[in-house]
């Protein structure tokens, strides 16, 4: 079976969801077992396995992700981004669960110029990259069979994503000026909940790092402009005149520091599971047209 940690969260309810109708056995747990303690961890582990279960995958989707946030609560970030996946990796390792665990795009520093690889030196720019960042080195250091999703610009069709608060922006203001100097790909949750799904049922998949998101590239101005098309297109924005206009980084300062490029080269994911992910605007699309789609999230 597969345990799901922070199975309340986007990616844990979307994944969640993916094993239901996939037929894959599955427990998750969010607040009610606590990753950074080890002990807890353990006792939920040993009550299903008490009850003859088997764990044999455990999938990490908890994290501390308010970015900005984490700047000045740097202690707590660490707790749940650094602390918590090490427990998590050290029991894996005992029990002989193997471990996916969703890193970012923020280990980056965003200076490349050219798609990132795995093997490309890290050098995050903030609280919340740096803190990942060691989430990432106590996986390897505690568990011998593991996979690191590195993926970015995630959103779905639960919880808060930047695609729910433009359509909203965009039907109550006269224009939005979003970020055009940061490069990358917007992912589709359910998309890497096939991926993780198609790494569980394979089997056969190596061990290491991998960078998944969706196909292509753009910038946040460029997503924004698909999401204005796209909404108007299914009938979620009902201002139509509202003006998406560019900006640059400096002009929207936040507390914390995002990197400036980061398009991953999928290669060696797609070498391992097929060609499976999606161009990110038919992702977009398919995301807007399900009945899933939460209106209540754009109003």
């Amino acid at each position: 079976m597969v345990w799901v940690i922070g199975c309340n969260g986007m990616l844990g309810t979307e994944l969640c969801r993916e094993f239901k109708n996939g037929g894959i056995e599955f427990t998750g747990t969010d607040r009610n077992v606590d990753m950074t303690d080890f002990s807890s961890l353990e006792s939920f582990a040993s009550s299903l396995l008490s009850g003859g279960k088997k764990i044999d995958f455990i999938v990490n989707c908890a994290a501390y992700t308010a970015v900005d946030k984490a700047e000045s609560d740097e202690a707590f970030a660490r707790k749940l981004n650094s602390d918590g996946p090490g427990n998590i990796a050290r029991l894996a390792k005992k029990i002989g669960a193997k471990l996916v665990h969703i890193s970012t795009d923020y280990v980056f520093d965003g200076s490349a110029d050219s798609p990132l690889t795995e093997n490309m030196k890290i050098n995050p720019l903030g609280v919340y990259g740096k803190t990942k960042a060691e989430g990432e080195s106590a996986v390897a250091a505690e568990a011998s069979e593991f996979y690191i999703l590195r993926t970015s610009w995630l959103y779905g069709w639960d919880g808060k994503n930047f695609v729910y608060t433009m359509i909203r922006a965009m039907n109550t203001h006269e224009s939005v000026k979003v970020v055009n100097d940061q490069r990358g790909t917007p992912t589709f949750c359910a998309d890497l909940a096939n991926v993780i799904l198609t790494i569980i049922r394979s089997g056969n998949v190596p061990f290491g790092i991998y960078h998944v998101s969706d196909l292509g590239e753009t910038t946040w101005f460029g997503f924004a402009e698909e999401i204005k098309r796209l909404g108007v297109k299914y009938g979620f924005i009902s201002n139509a005149g509202c003006t998406v206009n560019p900006c640059l980084t400096f002009e929207y300062p936040t507390p914390a520091k995002r990197p400036a490029y980061s398009v991953f080269d999928k290669s060696k994911i797609i070498s391992a599971v097929g060609n499976i992910i999606p161009e990110w605007k038919i992702s977009l699309e398919k995301f807007m047209q399900s009945d899933l789609f939460d209106r209540t999230k754009i109003v």
